[in-house]
């Protein structure tokens, strides 16, 4: 069975931190890009980062630039996102997906082919 499985989220207080993962079983995420993205309650999905197959290009939406980090080890098939400085506004369930390909493409869902099934972030005093 191919699927994602996003964990490590949580509740944290504004200025925390949390360190989501993406893992792969069924498939190796070695041709695969993986994006990240997260949706709030009443708001559409939107993506936040994502990460070339090999690691070497990353991108990172405007929202959690300085803040969030990409990075992959394709050795353990999985891809993290570490969040610091957290804010209230990130709060969200977050989603890993995967495209096959080197590059990411950009944040359209229709673009990705496989998804996880979310994991929820929760920034709060």
């Amino acid at each position: 069975q191919l699927q994602l499985v996003e964990s490590g989220g949580g509740l944290v207080q504004p200025g925390g931190s949390l360190r989501l993962s993406c893992a792969a079983s069924g498939f190796t995420l070695d041709y695969y890009a993986i994006g990240w993205f997260r949706q709030a309650p009443g708001k559409e999905r939107e993506g936040v980062s994502c990460i070339s197959s090999s690691g070497g290009n990353t991108n990172y939406a405007d929202s959690v630039k300085g803040r969030f980090t990409i990075s992959r080890d394709n050795a353990k098939n999985t891809v993290y996102l570490q969040m610091n400085s957290l804010k209230p506004e990130d709060t969200a369930v977050y989603y890993c997906a995967a495209e096959r390909g080197h590059y990411c493409s950009g944040y359209v869902p229709y673009a990705y082919d496989y998804w996880g099934q979310g994991t929820q972030v929760t920034v709060s005093s």
